[in-house]
């Protein structure tokens, strides 16, 4: 079954042009003139139920715009959308019902109330049964651990904290699409990983559509099967997540921290490896897993230097998206 499906889905905006020097800046005062600002435009995509799916691209690319048409927030330029058999825009309210939102930088906890008392507006706000809601929120609560701060009022939770009381009150209604913005950001590598199991958990066990944007290449990874990436407004790349590690996750970057006694070291060329960048003792390179391994690389150094630390790590979202464009030639499909 088909949980989202759009097509030809835009969205422009109407800016104020901006006058050239101080007459024109006072002219555009008293006679605006206004330019037309496309965001999103011919965006045809289609997420069936129970999947997965990372919504990807550089800031700027229209992500935001999308997932706000998607869920209703703003009415599109033209194009069609459904999600769960709904038009947002035209049926909000009974699609707020069904679909759960989770945004990284924008709380629907009460700042200054302990997530329990927001778990019970939420419950209220959706009319769930009373004796449900006791349940769903106990099982929540127990998968999320959020027992020691759930009387605790949310301007004193870590940001930790407050994320899986977040997504624990997304969850709270049962809902058959889940939104994810950026739903890790800022944590540490230990609750990432936790939150990541929850949501994954849920996915499975309630079979909860997912669609998630994440400049984090380690939430694609590890919850998504399928990347859509856009850039300008359009779709660059439809794609299994596989196939994007294959391809384009096959290059780490390694950073190398020498000892001070190797400071002015110059590292030789290593097949399979670029330099990035040098910055005082540290080192940064791309290594190509496909034409070399990590452990190729430090071999290759450690027998003529000494190291004081060594980090691996995937590269930026960013960086992914750019080579991806690179790849294409630069042309949105």
């Amino acid at each position: 079954m088909i949980a989202l499906q759009t097509r030809n889905l835009s969205k422009t905006f109407k800016v104020k042009r901006k006058g050239a020097g101080l007459s024109g800046s006072f002219r555009s005062l008293l006679k605006p003139e206004w330019e037309e600002k496309p965001a999103v435009h011919g965006i045809d995509l289609t997420v069936n139920t129970g999947e997965m799916v990372a919504f990807l691209g550089p800031n700027g690319a229209g992500k935001s715009t999308t997932i706000k048409m998607l869920t209703g927030i703003l009415h599109p330029s033209s194009g069609e959308a459904q999600v769960l058999g709904l038009t947002p825009w035209l049926e909000r309210t009974r699609l707020a019902y069904s679909i759960g939102a989770v945004f990284g930088q924008k709380s629907q906890l009460w700042y200054h109330l302990p997530p329990v008392d927001t778990f019970d507006l939420i419950s209220r706000i959706y009319e769930l049964n009373r004796s449900d809601y006791a349940a769903r929120s106990k099982d929540l609560i127990d998968r999320f651990e959020l027992g020691p701060y759930l009387h605790t009022p949310v301007r004193k939770l870590s940001l930790g904290e407050r994320m899986r009381c977040e997504i624990a009150a997304s969850f709270l209604h049962r809902p058959q699409m889940l939104f994810l913005d950026e739903p890790t950001i800022g944590l540490d590598v230990i609750v990432k990983q936790r939150i990541r199991e929850l949501i994954r958990e849920l996915n499975r066990d309630e079979g909860t559509t997912v669609f998630l944007t994440s400049h984090d290449a380690g939430d694609v990874e590890e919850l998504c099967s399928r990347a859509v990436v856009i850039h300008h407004g359009g779709i660059l790349l439809d794609a299994p997540v596989q196939r994007l590690k294959r391809e384009i996750l096959s290059r780490k970057t390694l950073t190398l921290t020498l000892s001070e006694s190797n400071a002015g070291y110059s590292l030789p060329p290593i097949a399979g490896t670029e330099l990035i960048e040098t910055e005082g003792r540290k080192l940064r390179l791309g290594v190509d897993l496909k034409s070399t391994g990590i452990e190729a690389v430090l071999s290759a150094v450690i027998g003529q230097i000494r190291l004081d630390d060594v980090t691996i790590e995937d590269p930026p979202m960013e960086e992914i998206i750019k080579h991806i464009y690179g790849l294409r030639g630069g042309n949105a499909t």
